[in-house]
C-alpha cells in the first residue's frame, strides 16, 4: 500500500509539473541546447539525400497517420485515415466518403493509436500498416506502394478498440481487442449488473496473403475485463497471443481506486491456431450483427462500403487448452514479447517492478497443469510456475517495451520521465536516461518484430512545456530520437509531431521506397467517369443533375467555361488528372462548394458535387501549383435562375462545341 501511495504522489507531482520529479533538463542554462555537435551530425541529412528509415507515428486524436523520415525528423506526409482531410480531399470528395461509414453512419473524426507493419517470417516486408480507431472500433489497412487508406473495417460487439492493431509473424491475423466490456450482443441493462454479464470482444481478422484484404473470422467472447495492450508470440511461441487485462474486480465505477483491488491482474495467453483450427471444423456460432467494411478500389478510383450483418463468435469453453490466465502486477499496460518469443513482459504501472514471464515454462506449467483456480472457466496458472523474474524498482509507472537485437528491453516510465534500457535475462538495468516529458510508448525500427534494427529509438511525449516556443494554452506533442548503437542511450534529436502520438512504426526506407508508387497509368483508370483525354470530355443533363466530364492537364481545364447551369442543379465536377508525370497533382476548386477543394495525382479521376445557390458568373482554379501558367488554370461556370432557358453549352479548346 505504501508503495501505490508514494506511485501517486509522484503522479501528482508530475502531472502538476508537467515533468519528471526525478529529472531535470541538463541542458537549460547552456548555449549548446539540447544537442551535442555530435549529435547534430548524426541527425543531418544532406540536400538531395534520402533518410535511412521511415516512421509511422500515429496522430492519436488527430485521426491520421504521419510519416517522418528518421534520423532527420522531418515530415513528409500526413496520411488521413479515420478523419477528413481538406489537404487531399479525404471524405470529402465523392470517391472517399465511404471509408468513413459505420453502423453509426458517416464518422469524420477518429482516435488513431497502434499502427504496426505486415510481417512475413517475423521480419518487416514493407506492405502495409494497419492500425486502429479506438472511439468508434474500427481497423485500418493502408498501402505502403500508394501511402493510402485501402480498407477500413468496424469492429462489433467492442468499445474502445484499444487493444489493436498488431499482426501475427506471417500477417496471418491483425487483431482488434475491446478496452471496456459491454453486453455482446448489446442490449438495455442496468449498469450495475455489470459483473458476469459484460463480455470482452476480441476479434481476429484474417489478412489475405496478395491483396491484403481483411475479414473478421472469429470473435473470442472473453470474460468482462479490460483488454488493454497486446503482442503476438514469436518464433517458438508463434501461435500464440497475449493480452494485458485490467479491472479484473469487473468494477463499473470509479476505477481508480475500485480497479486496483486485486493484487494481481492478468495477461491472457491465446493460442490462436488452435481457435482457428476448431473454425475451420465448423466451430463457433455465427451471431447477428451490423457492421461496415469500406474498401478502396485503386483500379476504379472509388471506395465502397458494404454492411455485414453477422460475424462468427467463439466461447472459450468450447476450445480447451487455447485460453489461459498469468498472473501479473496489478493494473498493467504494454504487453510485449522479445524477439526469441521466449519472454513476456507485463508492465503493472502501479508496480515499481517489471514482470517477466517465460513461455518455456508456460507450456510447462500447462501441461503439469499448475493452476491456480480459474476465471469464469479459464485457468489461471500459477505465478511462480510461469513468471522469469522481475525487474525490480526499475523506474516509475512502466508503460510500453521494445527490444533491440542483443537481448536488451527499452522500457518507457511515465511518471518518472524516462527510458530505461536492461537485460532481460540478466534481469538489471544498463542504462537511462530522463525524456521531456511523460513518455507514453517507444519505437524502434523492428523492435516488436524477431529481427529490431539496433540504430534508434524514439520517444513519444505527452508533454512538452518549455521545450518549445509557446503557441498558446496548448503546446505541440513531441517525439524525441535516441541512438541505441552504443551501450549508452545518447539523445540526438527533439521534433513536433501531428497530433497526441500515441505509437509508432519505422521500417528501414530500403524496403519501402523502391516500390512507391509514382502514377496511376491512364490505360488502368476504370473509374466510370474518367476521361483518357481532352477529346472525351463533355457536359451532360439528367434532369436537375449536370455531370462535368472534365480533363486537367498543365495549364487548364477542359471545359473551362460551362453557361446552362441553373440554380437548384446538383453538378458533379467528375475531374481525371491527364498528366503521366511524378509528382504533378492538380488541385480543383469551385467558388461556393461546401467540400474541400480536391487534390488529383496523375492518372486519377475524382468527383466532387456543387449545388449554385445563387445566379451569376462563379470561377473554378487549381489550387495545387503545377507550372510557370498555373494562375492562368481556371475557368467560369454560368448560373441562371431556376427555371431558365439557358442551353447547356461549354468550351473545349475556346471552342463551343453545342449542346
Amino acid at each position: 500500500m505504501k508503495t501505490i501511495v508514494k506511485l501517486a504522489f509522484a503522479f501528482i507531482l508530475a502531472s502538476f509539473f508537467g515533468c519528471a520529479p526525478t529529472g531535470s533538463d541538463k541542458d537549460k542554462g547552456t548555449s549548446k541546447g539540447a544537442l551535442s555537435g555530435n549529435a547534430a551530425e548524426k541527425v543531418y541529412v544532406a540536400p538531395g539525400e534520402y533518410d535511412s528509415h521511415y516512421a509511422f507515428i500515429s496522430g492519436g486524436f488527430s485521426g491520421q497517420l504521419s510519416v517522418y523520415g528518421l534520423p532527420s525528423g522531418r515530415l513528409f506526409r500526413v496520411i488521413p485515415v479515420f478523419s477528413q482531410d481538406p489537404e487531399k480531399g479525404y471524405g470529402y470528395n465523392e470517391e472517399t466518403k465511404p471509408m468513413l461509414n459505420t453502423s453509426h453512419g458517416f464518422i469524420p473524426w477518429g482516435d488513431a493509436h497502434h499502427p504496426d507493419i505486415s510481417q512475413t517470417n517475423g521480419s518487416l516486408d514493407g506492405r502495409w500498416v494497419f492500425i486502429n480507431e479506438n472511439n468508434t472500433p474500427r481497423i485500418a489497412r493502408i498501402s505502403l506502394e500508394t501511402f493510402e487508406t485501402e480498407e477500413i473495417i468496424e469492429i462489433p460487439n467492442s468499445a474502445g478498440n484499444h487493444s489493436s492493431a498488431y499482426v501475427t509473424e506471417n500477417t496471418e491475423y491483425v487483431v482488434a481487442g475491446t478496452r471496456f466490456a459491454v453486453p455482446f450482443p448489446q442490449k438495455d441493462m442496468p449498469i450495475s449488473e455489470m459483473k458476469g454479464n459484460f463480455k470482452g470482444a476480441l476479434s481476429f481478422l484474417k489478412v489475405d496473403k496478395e491483396s491484403g484484404d481483411m475479414n473478421i473470422s472469429f470473435q473470442i467472447s472473453m470474460p468482462g475485463f479490460d483488454y488493454d495492450k497486446c503482442h503476438p508470440g514469436r518464433d517458438k511461441s508463434h501461435d500464440w497471443f497475449f493480452f494485458t487485462t485490467y479491472n479484473t474486480e469487473e468494477a463499473n465505477s470509479l476505477l481508480e481506486v475500485n480497479a486496483s483491488q486485486n493484487d494481481k491482474d492478468f495477461i491472457a495467453a491465446i493460442n490462436w491456431k488452435k481457435i482457428e483450427e476448431y473454425v475451420a471444423n465448423g466451430g463457433g456460432t455465427k451471431q447477428p450483427t451490423n457492421y461496415a467494411h469500406n474498401k478502396w478500389d485503386n483500379d476504379k478510383h472509388t471506395a465502397t462500403s458494404v454492411m455485414v450483418k453477422e460475424v462468427l463468435v467463439v466461447d472459450p469453453k468450447d476450445v480447451p487448452g487455447a485460453f489461459y490466465f498469468l498472473p501479473t502486477a496489478k493494473s498493467p499496460h504494454g504487453c510485449d514479447v522479445d524477439p526469441t518469443g521466449e519472454y513476456i513482459i507485463g508492465s503493472g504501472k502501479l508496480a515499481a517492478a517489471m514482470t517477466v514471464h517465460s513461455f518455456s515454462k508456460m507450456i510447462k506449467a500447462i501441461e503439469a497443469k499448475a493452476f491456480d483456480g480459474d476465471a469464469y472457466g479459464i485457468p489461471i496458472l500459477k505465478f511462480e510456475a510461469v513468471n522469469y523474474g522481475v525487474l525490480e524498482q526499475p523506474g516509475l509507472g512502466p508503460l510500453h517495451t521494445e527490444f533491440d537485437s542483443r537481448g536488451n528491453a527499452y522500457t518507457t516510465f511515465f511518471i518518472s520521465s524516462e527510458v530505461v534500457k536492461w537485460n532481460v535475462k540478466d534481469l538489471k538495468v544498463i542504462d537511462r536516461h530522463p525524456v521531456y516529458y511523460s513518455v507514453g510508448h517507444l519505437m524502434i525500427p523492428g523492435g516488436n518484430s524477431r529481427t529490431p534494427d539496433d540504430k534508434y529509438l524514439i520517444a513519444m511525449n505527452k508533454i512538452t512545456k518549455d521545450r518549445y516556443l509557446p503557441t498558446g494554452p496548448e503546446v505541440c506533442q513531441s517525439a524525441q530520437l535516441f541512438d541505441i548503437s552504443g551501450d549508452k542511450l545518447e539523445l540526438l534529436l527533439d521534433f513536433p509531431t501531428i497530433g497526441e502520438p500515441h505509437y509508432a512504426a519505422g521500417i528501414a526506407a530500403d524496403k519501402i521506397s523502391s516500390k512507391s508508387k509514382k502514377i496511376y497509368k491512364l490505360e488502368e483508370n476504370k473509374h466510370p467517369y474518367a476521361v483518357k483525354s481532352e477529346a472525351e470530355t463533355k457536359v451532360v443533363r439528367n434532369g436537375n443533375e449536370v455531370h462535368v466530364y472534365m480533363s486537367m492537364i498543365r495549364s487548364h481545364f477542359s471545359p473551362d467555361n460551362i453557361e446552362g447551369v441553373k440554380v437548384g442543379d446538383k453538378v458533379f465536377f467528375h475531374i481525371t488528372n491527364l498528366e503521366q508525370d511524378y509528382d504533378v497533382p492538380h488541385g480543383f476548386a469551385m467558388i461556393g462548394a461546401n467540400t474541400s477543394e480536391m487534390l488529383i495525382m496523375p492518372g486519377r479521376t475524382a468527383t466532387s458535387i456543387w449545388e449554385p445557390k445563387q445566379v451569376g458568373i462563379w470561377p473554378m482554379y487549381c489550387t495545387d501549383f503545377c507550372s510557370a501558367l498555373h494562375q492562368e488554370m481556371q475557368g467560369y461556370v454560368r448560373v441562371s435562375a431556376k427555371g431558365s432557358n439557358t442551353p447547356l453549352t461549354y468550351t473545349l479548346d475556346g471552342d463551343i462545341p453545342g449542346q
